[in-house]
């Protein structure tokens, strides 16, 4: 029997002799058949979605909320790839001096993120997008000797470290096959039809990683193109879905999965993993919007009562929100406030409960938001 979503194919001879994997161009065919469960969980899944984006839009400061969760997806996603951060680390007061190659693959992801996320208003999603995308994920950091910004033009594969092409776990389309399989892709992409957009994604992101167009970051690429795509279909206004979280927590079943479809063409159990992947991801982050604002609301009241020191406090209070992790003197500098009454403020807010002391041995006393802090770290 024919595998609807493609064949082995081999390349070069003799002892060169190897297989790529060539993917046939998306949608199925046959198409995916929806059964009763697959049914069940889209309708889920959308409605989680949507509960996801009516609370964002009521959030008094949604980009607080958004700024936390792109920072919590880009540690995710590159803890998926091995990088060793945490998110103290990247609210850490002094990351200029600190920042490592660990935190700088984090960073990098950050920047890349909200580039191609602005660039949705002039720019459909498109290879060039990705490859500029790509570009600044990878500026200035390990991978950056793979050719940034551009598709490669050998041969990769997917295996432990220290595999060959003869012993990988799967090697992706050849340099040539790839790049009409990402052509057909970004067709598939844009094309108009009447499939619904959570179901495209899945095949989208399965597709994306089958070709894998880059020599390196096409997990972080392809995780990014999910979210890149439910804000250009409008089922999101911003970045408020970290859907690594589930796939960290699944990696195993995750790369299975994607296996199951490439070996044999069964693509509906792969958008079943994927719509419980949407659903899942969607519902915590619902659920930590809910417990920042509670945090909040709770915290703003002890700081209204504070008395007549209470407009300087309540500054640094609306500070920590941005940045859980603080130190006085870059706080007063931020605030425009003397170091005094910054100190005076954060002991204030020591007092409440609101802020601890870490255990820093630095000169400088650092401060944080443990609360705040302990809601976000979930996962990480």
């Amino acid at each position: 029997m024919k595998n609807r979503s493609g064949y082995f194919k081999t390349n070069l001879t003799g002892a060169l002799q190897y297989k790529s994997f060539l993917p046939k161009p998306l949608p199925p065919d046959p198409p995916i058949v929806y059964d009763e469960e697959m049914i069940q969980l889209l309708a889920t899944a959308n409605r989680s979605i949507g509960i996801l984006e009516g609370i964002s839009m009521l959030v008094p400061d949604v980009d607080l909320i958004v700024s936390m969760y792109i920072r919590k997806e880009a540690l995710l996603t590159s803890q998926i790839e091995g990088t060793q951060a945490t998110l103290d680390d990247i609210l850490d007061p002094n990351l200029e001096e600190n920042t490592n190659q660990n935190v700088a693959d984090v960073l990098n992801y950050i920047k890349a993120s909200k580039y191609a996320t602005s660039r949705l208003s002039e720019l459909p999603i498109c290879n060039r997008l990705l490859q500029v995308t790509h570009a600044i994920l990878l500026e200035g950091v390990r991978g950056r000797e793979k050719n940034p910004g551009e598709f490669r033009r050998s041969q990769n594969w997917i295996g432990p470290a220290g595999s060959t092409l003869k012993d990988a776990r799967f090697v992706p389309p050849n340099p040539e096959d790839m790049i009409s399989a990402m052509s057909d892709l970004e067709k598939f992409i844009n094309e108009e039809d009447e499939m619904d957009a959570l179901i495209k994604i899945s095949l989208i992101h399965y597709q994306f990683e089958t070709i894998h167009p880059f020599l390196d970051g096409n997990g972080r690429i392809g995780r990014l193109l999910i979210s890149l795509y439910l804000i250009e279909r409008k089922l999101l206004s911003y970045e408020t879905l970290y859907i690594s979280y589930f796939f960290k927590r699944n990696r195993i079943e995750y790369y299975d999965r994607l296996t199951e479809v490439r070996t044999k063409g069964n693509y509906e159990q792969w958008v079943i993993f994927f719509l419980l992947a949407i659903d899942e991801s969607a519902q915590d982050a619902i659920s930590t919007i809910e417990e920042l604002l509670k945090l909040h609301d709770t915290n703003f009241e002890m700081v209204r009562n504070t008395g007549r020191a209470s407009k300087t406090i309540m500054k640094v209070f609306n500070y920590l929100e941005k940045s859980p992790i603080i130190d006085i003197k870059k706080t007063s500098e931020a605030l425009r406030i003397s170091f005094n009454a910054a100190s005076n403020a954060v002991q204030t807010l020591v007092v409440l409960g609101i802020l601890r002391q870490t255990e820093n041995v630095r000169r400088n006393r650092i401060f944080a938001y443990e609360e705040y802090l302990r809601i976000l770290r979930k996962g990480t």
